[in-house]
């Protein structure tokens, strides 16, 4: 299997610069059109938390995604971390042969 590198970006990141920068909405605004505590949102948008199930479904309501939209970001984020962490570990892993 090629190993091929993909920039993968926290969803907090494309939430901030995607959808509320060109909206011009706060981390406030919307917590408060999304029924959560304003600190749910900031730390999603600083990148210190991930995007959980609960607002996956509040921000595809919203914004008119869907929640797998927003999660598959995260899970695509995590994979990418912890690979790299990972990565002479899994080095070592050989291939199971037919």
């Amino acid at each position: 299997m090629t190993d091929i590198k993909i920039a993968v970006f926290h969803p907090g990141e494309i939430l901030r610069e995607e959808y509320l920068a060109p909206l011009g909405l706060s981390a406030g605004a919307l917590a408060k059109k999304l029924h959560v505590p304003r600190t749910r949102i900031e730390r999603l948008i600083k990148q210190t938390h991930p995007v959980t199930a609960d607002t996956a479904l509040r921000l595809a309501k919203f914004f008119d995604t869907t929640p797998h939209y927003w999660l598959n970001m995260q899970v695509a984020y995590d994979l990418g971390q912890e690979a790299a962490v990972l990565a002479e570990e899994l080095e070592q892993i050989e291939v199971l042969a037919a």
